[in-house]
């Protein structure tokens, strides 16, 4: 009898059997005022609200028979290893700068004393100066010119979008090159579980994109919208290059992706990612933040016919035509937030209204709060699964971006 393999998303809405969070933190303690626009945030959340709030998020998920992995338990699982522990220590020093301070030794030597759990601990809340312990004559002219910055190693506060590190397609995963250095660590972190943890035996499955790539591509930009058609948002977060390179590794790789659909949306803040403007609901139905609607441009690559190159790049001029196209339907309904109106359309995107989380086709999560666009999905037959978002959001990401589906079932 063959063995469900740990990684299995052939679809945007089947049904959710296994996914990746990351609970937040002591990294969200550790945002201050001065750093929030280095490490991507608006605000200061509240931790302990947030963790109340996210608890319920997992416990909606469980409640539908989702399995939860969480992403600080499974890099503890794999630091027990004596060489995977020394192997991150390793780059974690080099890519941190760490390697060319005088102070070096100190620290390797205090994150080598540490058991898996808290240096698991350390890597995603960071390391600050003060809890390393040296003689004044041995630190470095680095530490008194930069000795009002608090940090060896930097909170990675964002941690909690699991989304965007890492996208599962098909049987294999894409670990991304984030757009931001605040968020690297985020898919070196990734990249460890996937290689060593024991659930997963990452070296068996095919790896669709590799962080060291220099062409950034983030999850919240990466929709599988069937098992032969993804969508792949171009935005201010993931480059034209990035979506060719994976568009061709699934081409000819193991994959039964035949088509990439590229959706253009405005390079802003404010979209962010393809994720925060459009979602798919079921098998036939998408939301969309109806303030952009004209802005997009859309894009169709499929494998070039031999001798013609790698890709065969199409525009297309009407997203809800393509999808039909991709998906091989008709009846492709695209779903506007807020009710289409435009003044509560925008109010509650920018609490995340149209990044919906689908958990069964037709069955989302959302957050509470966006109350007309919960309204509009349920009066056109979604099941909406509400969820507290009042510190969470603050982090500017929803449910979506708040989760890495690992397994869904196939779509009957």
């Amino acid at each position: 009898m063959s063995k469900t393999p740990f990684y299995n998303v052939k679809s945007e809405v089947g049904k959710l059997e296994a996914v990746l969070l990351h609970r937040p933190g002591k990294e969200l303690e550790r945002l201050t005022p001065q750093y929030l626009e280095e490490l991507l945030f608006d605000d200061i959340p509240w931790l302990g609200k947030m963790q109340e709030e996210h608890d319920m998020f997992a416990e909606a998920l469980k409640s539908r028979g989702c399995q939860v992995y969480y992403y600080e338990k499974m890099l503890e699982d794999i630091l027990k290893e004596k060489h995977v522990k020394e192997e991150l220590i390793s780059e974690i020093a080099d890519f941190t700068g760490i390697t060319k301070l005088k102070e070096k030794n100190a620290i390797l030597e205090y994150l080598d004393s540490k058991d898996a759990k808290d240096l698991a601990e350390i890597l995603i809340a960071g390391l600050e100066k003060n809890e390393i312990n040296y003689r004044k004559e041995n630190r470095s002219l680095s530490y008194y010119i930069i000795d009002d910055y608090p940090f060896y190693i930097n909170p990675i506060p964002n941690l909690y979008f699991t989304r965007d590190p890492g996208a599962v397609i098909g049987n294999g995963i894409s670990i991304n090159s984030m757009k931001t250095r605040a968020r690297n660590r985020e898919t070196m972190l990734l990249s460890y579980i996937n290689r060593y943890h024991k659930e997963i035996k990452g070296s068996a499955l095919p790896q669709w994109y590799d962080y060291h790539n220099s062409d950034a591509i983030e999850g919240g930009d990466i929709l599988i919208i069937s098992d032969k058609a993804i969508a792949i948002g171009c935005s201010a977060r993931t480059s034209p290059s990035a979506i060719e390179r994976l568009a061709e590794n699934l081409f000819a790789g193991n994959s039964t992706v035949a088509e990439v659909l590229v959706i253009q949306i405005p390079f802003k803040r404010a979209y962010m990612h393809l994720d925060t403007v459009f979602t798919m609901l079921d098998i036939n139905k998408f939301t969309i933040f109806p303030g952009i609607e004209n802005e997009l441009k859309v894009f169709s690559i499929t494998a070039a016919p031999e001798g013609k190159g790698s890709l065969k790049i199409t525009p297309k001029n009407n997203l809800r035509r393509a999808l039909n196209d991709s998906l091989g339907r008709d009846d492709v309904k695209i779903i506007q937030s807020g009710g289409g109106d435009k003044i509560t359309a925008a109010r509650e995107q920018w609490n995340d209204s149209t990044n919906t989380l689908a958990i069964a086709p037709g069955t989302v999560v959302t957050y509470r709060r966006n109350q007309a666009s919960n309204e509009t999905l349920r009066r056109n037959g979604v099941e909406v699964v509400e969820i507290e978002g009042s510190e969470l959001v603050r982090g500017r990401g929803g449910p979506r971006c708040m989760s890495m589906p690992l397994r869904r079932a196939s779509i009957s």
